[in-house]
């Protein structure tokens, strides 16, 4: 009796046992198998996730504005040209502003008529590496570069680059003697660029050639708000500029700011520009200074003020008004015209 029961209890539990095992085999099978991986680990690829997280991090550095002064030295490098000293101390200031230069823009100041500080004034090589920087430095609005040694073979690089950029919004190219040829270049840039909002050309040694070019693009281009085109080397009396300047007045509407000095501009030029800007809504501000326009041809800019509600600022310093022509002025000023704001002249 006793070996039979000894027999049924050891029977149970093996029942039991087995009942158990069959239950969890899964889990023991699952156990086993993550002890496995411990000890035998196999790579694995990056889950979806993280390529999400790679991605998201990538898009953070590139709104991190570059770093111009090391941009340049290597770009300066790539191309095997000299570093231009000044050209670097001018990018490494501006590496060291505030954050607020994203939204608001700087301008790269590089004009080469500093009195006060010697400055090494930048060549066409010195452009080429710039215009290279600058095409990923989308928070550079202005770029100044009065008064250095570049002809039309770097306003070529900077023409090209000019092309294809969005941000870059006012230009000052005065006092390099780029020529007919560099001013041609950017004539051509100006059919393409639809950003630029501030050319400055003046005492550049432009051309006829150029500024008939401009003139008839400027009939298209509605980005430039102000161009000056001051001082061009002009070797006709028949004052053939002036005409087709005012002929893109009368049809531009953009335009707010017109500087003209030095044209040779006479009765003819005088009395077309005038005949222009009856039709014209825009331009606020025109520079006259320095041509040949006498007291009689001071009567056409007279009979204009009478009338004209959008001129705010004309400057005929320079020109031979004369006594009457200052009292046909005020006339139609005391009378008539209650928008002109500033009137100069000598």
């Amino acid at each position: 009796m006793p070996s039979d029961s000894i027999d049924e209890s050891c029977i149970h539990k093996i029942k039991f046992l087995m009942h158990w095992f069959y239950r969890n085999a899964a889990l023991i099978f699952q156990l086993t198998q993550k002890d496995d991986e411990i000890k035998h680990p196999t790579l694995t690829a990056v889950p979806p996730v993280s390529i999400h997280l790679y991605d998201s991090a990538q898009k953070h550095v590139m709104s991190v504005p570059p770093d111009l002064h090391q941009q340049y030295l290597q770009t300066c490098q790539n191309l095997s040209q000299p570093e231009n000293h000044f050209v670097a101390r001018v990018l490494q200031e501006a590496d060291k502003g505030d954050s607020s230069r994203q939204t608001k823009g700087i301008t790269l100041k590089i004009a080469g008529n500093n009195r006060l500080v010697p400055v090494q004034r930048v060549t066409d090589e010195d452009v080429q590496v710039l215009a290279s920087v600058l095409c990923s430095a989308v928070f550079v609005t202005g770029l100044d570069l009065r008064y250095n040694n570049l002809t039309d073979v770097g306003v070529r690089h900077m023409a090209t680059f000019l092309q294809s950029n969005e941000t870059l919004l006012h230009l000052r190219m005065t006092g390099n003697k780029i020529g007919n040829k560099g001013g041609m270049y950017f004539a051509s840039m100006l059919q393409v660029n639809c950003s630029l909002e501030k050319l400055d050309l003046g005492d550049c040694d432009v051309g006829t050639q150029c500024l008939i070019a401009i003139a008839s693009i400027l009939t298209q281009n509605k980005a430039v708000k102000a161009i000056n085109l001051n001082r061009p080397l002009l070797y006709s009396q028949e004052e053939e500029t002036t005409v087709r300047i005012a002929l893109m007045l009368k049809s531009n509407s953009s335009l707010v700011e017109l500087h003209l000095c030095k044209h040779e501009i006479k009765s003819l030029g005088v009395e077309r520009l005038c005949e222009a800007l009856y039709e014209n809504c825009s331009l606020r501000y025109l520079d006259l200074s320095c041509n040949k326009i006498t007291r009689d041809d001071v009567k056409f800019l007279g009979e204009l003020l009478k009338q004209n509600q959008t001129l705010e600022i004309l400057d005929l310093n320079s020109n031979r008004i004369e006594d009457d022509g200052a009292i046909y002025l005020s006339e139609a000023l005391a009378l008539y015209n209650r928008t002109l704001k500033a009137l100069v002249f000598q």
